[in-house]
């Protein structure tokens, strides 16, 4: 699942890149495009990750037990456990970005000692922020992790309970590129695919290989 996730989320990334690239070309406006892409890129990719991630379990759970508790638990699991996750490793990501961004202007200043304050405070107010990203990735990875669990979890139906899941998760994961192609000014129809095909490639692929496996295990109950 986590493989699957992050095939997604390298989707996610092409478009976050490409609405920063093409922002940052928009002379029309006064807008910080390379602040929006930093906010952009970790509330676009923690919501598509927590509902893939969060999705694609569910249905591997379901593939080889038909409890709606067990689906739910495992859903619930996979939301805490993905959003601690996703607020880590971008801290972690970002502190990194930023102790390579403060190394840098140390080294301009001693290239340019002129106009020294100036200089620094422009570039300081540019530097991530560690912890607002990893509290906007946990985030944004709850809030589209939720969108499974909440839309399932009162279905009792073993079938329409599966079909509910991928429904509403497409839904979503449609709105997410829209949401990003909007914000970014690009394509919304090429983003929405792309993210639709890769969030419904992973929970197919997770689906069937744990319904392989709890058919040769004899796990399905």
């Amino acid at each position: 699942m986590a493989s699957n996730a992050a095939c997604v989320n390298n989707l996610v990334a092409g478009e976050v890149v490409v609405a920063a690239k093409m922002s940052e070309e928009d002379g029309n406006n006064n807008v910080d495009y390379s602040q929006r892409g930093q906010w952009l890129r970790a509330a676009v990719l923690g919501a598509n990750d927590g509902l893939v991630s969060v999705a694609s379990l569910m249905m591997g759970v379901g593939a080889v037990k038909r409890d709606s508790k067990a689906m739910l638990l495992a859903g619930l699991v996979g939301c805490i456990a993905g959003a601690c996750s996703m607020a880590l490793g971008e801290y972690v990501s970002v502190s990194t970005q930023y102790e390579v961004e403060v190394a840098q202007i140390k080294r301009d200043m001693m290239m340019m000692m002129e106009n020294k304050n100036e200089m620094e405070k422009k570039r300081r107010s540019l530097l991530p922020n560690p912890l607002h990203a990893a509290l906007a990735s946990a985030l944004s990875f709850t809030v589209g992790a939720v969108i499974p669990l909440v839309f399932t979890a009162f279905v009792r139906d073993y079938r329409l309970r599966l079909g509910l899941c991928v429904v509403v998760s497409s839904l979503f994961l449609v709105g997410f590129g829209c949401l990003g192609a909007e914000l970014g000014h690009t394509h919304k129809v090429k983003s929405s695919i792309r993210i639709l095909i890769g969030g419904l490639l992973a929970m197919a692929i997770t689906f069937g290989l744990t319904k392989l496996v709890g058919f040769s295990a004899n796990l399905e109950l």
